[in-house]
């Protein structure tokens, strides 16, 4: 069992579309939620970049450039997440 707590304009959506599709009746939404997860799954496996070894050793090297330590490293992702998220 899957619980989530997402927007209420896109549950309305959601549940709007799922009732177009699926019909009215009991069991429309976990069919359109089952669909919607098959679909993400399998777009997220085919995108999916996979590697052998040892991942900290990646973003070991992945990082090796880098002369921050790790709270100012966080400091600048979170500053970096928050204003691509207000764009």
């Amino acid at each position: 069992m899957i619980r989530a707590k997402i927007d209420g304009r896109l549950e309305l959506r959601f549940r709007e579309l799922a009732m177009r599709r699926f019909g009215y009746g009991k069991g429309a939404l976990s069919r359109a939620v089952e669909e919607a997860i098959l679909r993400w799954v399998s777009s997220v496996e085919e995108e999916s970049v996979f590697f052998e070894g040892d991942p900290v050793e990646v973003i070991d090297s992945v990082l090796s450039d880098v002369r921050l330590d790790s709270v100012e490293l966080q400091h600048r992702i979170k500053d970096i997440w928050v204003s691509r998220v207000l764009e």
